[in-house]
């Protein structure tokens, strides 16, 4: 049987449409009205959309309407993930005739079409229950409180989670029981903390699976694997004390459902821009530090297994099926991508997709769609459909005075499509490739029939390194290996430029090795202030239990600043 082929849909100023994915790219129809959201429900069989006057239901297969709704104002929708309820939200208002206002959170039977329950919902911030993948468990946050309902009877609240000054949850994907992830700011001292819960067991001191407390959380955003079995939780700043950097302070923890917590160690100084779960659920990558920023695989240990070198991205993003990876730059930077097969570790292709604020997979793996969309940018709107090799099957852009306000792919259920071998050579393609031209410097005629000399560089670039232990590597410590792969990147990467290869050293053994990388003067400085800040933040977590400190032990804490800022100087002066 042949795989299907996925819609695109396209929202904007002129309506909403539908388009029948690569290699045709053909619009197959068109609603004129302009909607102000557009979902398509989890398996793909639903596409709905809402106007200021009515919420619009449509099957995918044959493009009839299923139902319609008279909800005006209404301007978010949701379905639940198997179809069964389908959830509308318009903003909350108060009239002269109703002073407590008017529930604007609806939830509607989709086969019958009748009302379920409505609530009141103020803020538009997590304002959909989220529900299991078999919609016997649904939860909705209120203040200080999770409701339980099970069954999509929301008469009947079955449980509750009451936390105070809960902030935010996320319910996990996958299997039951179902597992939710808490989060609870700071206040007055007291640190931030995100726990995992399993359903129902829900209350009492043992009740929580994992806890993880930190300071430095304004905000967070948790994200469970597949699987849910972990979750990552990004801690933001809004003001980085320090000042060195715009964006804030941003911190990357790790809480497993077996109570296992860890706070990921990253190599580089700098924002967190991006983190993104494999969906084999056993690895995640992460874009961080100060431009050109790194971007490194990690396993379920938090130990880092590839680092992909330094570059300008922000962005991180796996193909649905899990064999390929694209680090890309979007925003201010200038739209480079890299393709990487995450098997092999090996590059696929380096396109460019200038101005560009969206990307997505299609869900065949295959192909890729990049947007350049209003608000953000309201000039040069448009979108390109491509081959994950390079080449542009399919653009479109929007006319004079028109806006494009959102593209994206239709789903589909796990498993639908297949995994292919991967191509290195782009395919045909009438519209030609996106692959980025390579950059060199400026030479004047005069200089041009020269030998290219050595040029000075503003950053010192960090070539790709494979950061699997291998067998002979068991003896060095940390340091000592993580300096000779860092040298032999190093080689690689002259040898591959073809500049001048330096003096030829004589063989080290690992026992040389590790006698001058190990027991160095520097690496027992950095293990000895490492020691000093696992102490410190041992301490924390003593103080966030409630624990009274003596006097010496704050005074540690307080020097934490001091021993990071040495730690820095020491790892930068290797």
């Amino acid at each position: 049987m042949a795989a299907p082929i996925p819609l695109l849909a396209v929202r904007g100023s002129d309506g909403t449409s539908l388009l029948r994915g690569p290699p045709s790219c053909q619009k197959l129809t068109s609603f004129p009205s302009a909607s102000k959201w557009m979902t398509f429900s989890r398996d793909g069989s639903l596409v709905g959309w809402c106007n200021s006057d009515s919420v619009s239901i449509v099957t995918t297969s044959d493009l009839s309407p299923l139902k319609t709704f008279d909800l005006q104002k209404t301007v978010m929708l949701q379905f639940s993930p198997l179809n069964g309820v389908l959830a509308t939200w318009r903003p909350y208002t108060k009239s002269p005739s109703a002073a407590q206002g008017e529930a604007n959170l609806h939830l509607w039977d989709l086969k019958s079409g009748q009302e379920l329950k409505a609530f009141y919902q103020k803020q538009q911030t997590s304002w959909c229950p989220s529900w299991m993948d078999d919609e016997k468990v649904a939860v909705r946050g209120v203040s200080n409180e999770l409701h339980f309902y099970e069954d999509n009877n929301f008469d009947v609240i079955v449980k509750k989670l009451h936390l105070k000054n809960i902030s935010d949850y996320a319910l996990s994907p996958g299997p039951s029981p179902p597992k939710v992830a808490v989060y609870v700011p700071g206040s007055k001292g007291a640190p931030s903390f995100v726990r995992l819960y399993q359903y129902p067991v829900l209350e009492g001191a043992t009740a929580a699976r994992a806890n993880k407390s930190f300071f430095k959380a304004d905000r967070v955003t948790m994200q469970w694997n597949p699987k849910g079995s972990a979750v990552l939780v990004t801690a933001s700043t809004d003001v980085d004390k320090t000042g060195a950097s715009y964006y804030g302070e941003q911190t990357l923890h790790y809480l497993a459902i077996t109570g296992e917590t860890a706070l990921v160690q990253l190599e580089k100084t700098g924002p967190i821009y991006d983190v993104a779960w494999s969906p084999n659920s056993a690895e995640f990558c992460v874009v961080y530090g100060f431009m050109p920023a790194k971007a490194t695989i990690f396993n379920l240990k938090c130990d880092p297994v590839f680092d992909f070198g330094t570059g300008p991205r922000n962005a991180c993003y796996y193909s649905p099926q899990g064999h390929m990876l694209v680090l890309a730059g979007f925003g201010n930077l200038r739209g480079q991508m890299e393709v990487w097969d995450v098997k092999k570790y090996k590059q696929v292709s380096k396109p460019q997709s200038p101005d560009s604020t969206h990307f997505s997979w299609c869900p065949d793996g295959e192909h890729v769609v990049t947007a350049t969309c209003s608000p953000r940018l309201r000039v040069s709107n448009g979108y390109q459909v491509w081959h994950y090799t390079g080449s542009v099957l399919h653009r479109w852009d929007v006319e004079a005075g028109g806006e494009l306000w959102e593209v994206c792919w239709q789903p589909f259920p796990p498993k639908t499509f297949p995994e292919k071998p991967i191509r290195y050579q782009a395919v045909p393609s009438e519209l030609g490739s996106t692959e980025a031209p390579p950059t060199q410097a400026y030479r004047p005629p005069a200089l041009r029939h020269l030998p290219a000399a050595p040029r000075s560089k503003l950053h010192e670039e960090e070539p790709p390194q494979n950061l699997r232990a291998a067998p002979g590597d068991k003896n060095l410590s940390k340091s000592a290996l993580r300096n000779q792969r860092k040298r032999e990147a190093k080689k690689a990467a002259r040898q591959e430029s073809g500049a001048e290869p330096g003096p030829d050293l004589a063989p080290v053994s690992s026992s040389q090795s590790a006698a001058s990388g190990g027991d160095s003067e520097t690496d027992k400085k950095i293990k000895n202030l490492k020691k000093k800040l696992k102490a410190v933040e041992e301490l924390k977590e003593q103080q966030a239990s409630g624990k009274v400190l003596q006097k010496n032990q704050l005074e540690k804490i307080q020097k934490e600043a001091q021993l990071l800022k040495e730690l820095e100087d020491l790892q930068l002066g290797q």
